[in-house]
């Protein structure tokens, strides 16, 4: 898109105006509702605030990777070794992603969105599928089954085994490598950390249980809302869809302006933390009436799944 023909020269200067103080804010805001998390836990153990916990850090597990691919477009920080390195380190490391593969994998992504060439599309092609296959989808996430096969999935492309012997094989154990190392450092030092400060048991329940269940489940979400059930016609306002959210939704499942991705496909340039005022000015100027917006993440689901069952002859 071209940006003149929907903003003006100074509302387009203004919402590309990157910011350390919002970009790194983000992070520390991150990891401050994860440890608030932790502490309501720890403080007042009890099936509601396990509950919530358990909600609350899985969705900014979801946030530390969505904060992830801000670096990977340098959104973090103005200075791009530190855009890197916390993107690296304090984003992508714990949760089991590399800052550096994903740009890479994510910059095709923008350039074939929907197309056969698109990397992700193997996400939303499925789609539309039906509600018992959906719910299939949501059980196998919330009871850690999808977590487990991609987890080690990864360790074992890192080990080289279960990788047919075909060219760009060494690449792709490699590629593995460069995230399951720093994986398991960055969560041996919040293993330790967690140990001292809560007890031996903090890590596998509140880091590893939220990273297994509730951040796959709103990880999910966060892919059918963005591509699926869309007509693919390379055009930059019908390849991606923006959901708008309230607050619940924004605490739980969609944090760090994750849901405007139709602007975020639109002008990629943008950082996260401006997109809500440019869905704003084009909301006003009429524009969004073009693009592909819904109502919530159930509105969502129900497109998502809405593929009849099949019925017995």
């Amino acid at each position: 898109m071209k940006p003149l023909e929907m903003f003006t020269q100074d509302e387009w200067a203004r919402l590309c105006k990157r910011s350390d103080l919002l970009g790194l804010g983000t992070i520390v805001h991150a990891w401050a509702i994860i440890i608030a998390a932790m502490a309501m836990f720890a403080v007042w153990p009890n099936l509601v605030t396990f509950v919530l916990a358990v909600m609350l850090i899985g969705a900014r597990q979801l946030g530390l990777a969505i904060l992830m691919h801000e670096a990977a477009h340098g959104g973090l920080a103005t200075n791009h070794k530190l855009n890197d390195w916390v993107g690296q380190w304090l984003c992508a490391a714990p949760v089991g992603a590399h800052l550096r593969n994903y740009r890479d994998y994510h910059i095709s992504h923008h350039k074939y969105a929907q197309s056969e060439k698109d990397p992700d599309l193997i996400l939303s092609a499925p789609f539309p599928i039906t509600r018992k296959s959906l719910w299939r989808k949501i059980l196998r996430d919330m009871t850690g089954q999808t977590f487990y096969k991609q987890r080690s999935n990864q360790f074992m492309n890192a080990m080289g085994i279960g990788i047919k012997k075909q060219r760009g094989r060494e690449n792709r154990a490699q590629s593995a490598r460069e995230a399951v190392i720093p994986f398991l450092i960055s969560n041996a030092l919040i293993a330790i950390v967690m140990t001292l400060a809560i007890g031996w048991w903090a890590y596998p329940v509140l880091w590893l249980l939220p990273l297994a269940t509730w951040n796959q489940l709103v990880t999910r979400l966060r892919n059918i809302a963005e591509h699926a059930c869309l007509d693919g016609s390379n055009h930059p306002m019908r390849v991606a869809r923006t959901t708008r959210t309230n607050f619940l939704e924004r605490l739980f499942i969609a944090p760090y302006w994750v849901a405007y991705h139709c602007e975020h496909h639109m002008f990629m340039h943008i950082p996260c933390y401006r997109l809500a005022e440019a869905h704003r000015i084009l909301t006003e100027k009429g524009t969004a009436e073009d693009m592909e917006v819904k109502e919530g993440y159930w509105q969502v689901l129900t497109i998502a799944s809405s593929k009849p069952a099949a019925t017995a002859s």
